[in-house]
Order: C-alpha cells, then sequence, then structure tokens
C-alpha cells in the first residue's frame, strides 16, 4: 500500500512551470518572464531625446509617467521585419532602478511552458556576449524556438546611469 502511494505521490508531481509574454523581433520569436513586464499597451506618440543612443526611440507618456523608450530590434541588431504595422506596442519594465519601455511590432502572446523545455543558451553564444548575458535560454515547444531573455540584464550599468542622468 505504501509502495503504491509513494508511486501516485511521484506521478504526481507538478512540472514547474514559466509563464512568459512572447513577441517577435524581426522574424525571431522572444520571451520575457511575464513578471518582469508591468504592462503591455499600445505605443503611444513618442518624443525623440537629444543625445541618447539610437536604440532609445525618445520618451514617451504612458499612463501619466515619462518613460524612456526602446528599439529592441536596434538594440540587437535584429533584422527589421517587413510587416508594416501602424500600431506598434510597448512592454513597459518596472525595474529596481528605472522603469522603461520596450517596443515590439505584434500584439504580445502569453505562453506557459514547463521548466525543463527550456535549455541553457549555447556556452559559445553566452562567451561571445561576455556583457550581454540577457539570454536566459531557448524555450522549445512544438516545431517552436523562442529566446527568453532576462529582461534586467538588457542594459549595461553605464547605459541605465545615462538614462537615468
Amino acid at each position: 500500500m505504501e509502495v503504491q502511494n509513494a508511486r501516485e505521490k511521484k506521478d504526481s508531481v507538478v512540472e514547474p512551470m514559466v509563464h512568459l509574454i512572447v513577441f517577435k523581433l524581426g522574424i525571431e520569436e522572444f520571451g520575457i518572464r511575464i513578471e518582469q513586464v508591468k504592462e503591455v499597451t499600445i505605443t503611444p506618440e513618442i518624443t525623440r531625446m537629444p543625445k541618447t543612443p539610437s536604440f532609445i526611440k525618445g520618451v514617451a507618456n504612458i499612463r501619466g509617467d515619462i518613460l524612456a523608450i526602446m528599439d529592441l530590434e536596434e538594440r540587437f541588431q535584429v533584422e527589421r521585419s517587413a510587416s508594416v504595422d501602424r500600431h506598434t506596442y510597448t512592454l513597459v519594465i518596472e525595474a529596481k532602478d528605472y522603469t522603461l519601455g520596450f517596443i515590439v511590432k505584434e500584439v504580445p502572446q502569453s505562453l506557459t511552458l514547463p521548466v525543463s523545455s527550456i535549455d541553457k543558451a549555447p556556452s559559445f553564444i553566452q562567451d561571445i556576449n561576455i556583457n550581454e548575458n540577457f539570454i536566459e535560454g531557448i524555450g522549445k515547444i512544438d516545431n517552436r524556438l523562442i529566446i527568453v531573455l532576462d529582461i534586467f540584464k538588457i542594459l549595461t550599468s553605464d547605459e541605465i546611469m545615462e538614462l537615468r542622468g
């Protein structure tokens, strides 16, 4: 009886899941853990700011807060997708030291994956991007590969200081 109960408990172990917000940059799919995203909104009008990196498109008023808006395709040097939508969407990220918006071209989707379906990025990619270890892993679901980002590591400390100043 105890052996059977132990087996039932083992079979009923729930695999940990990761809830992602998934979006496309160019033709590739990327994901961010949902707890790193404060909100998703249609991108408001952006005001260009002088002396900012080219991947910072400017600032925008989102619910009364003035946020820097970053173009992730430009930041990652991803070839832009051919689709030209009238609207873009902004993922609002609230880190400890800053709040920032990231532009994405399509409506982000919610996706839940088992933790076991996310592999570490190949070590040679991490070695190449020593200062850019923002790739948490590669999620696999069906025939899709989703690059999972740690959004809080996308900016260097120098860039954070530049944006705050």
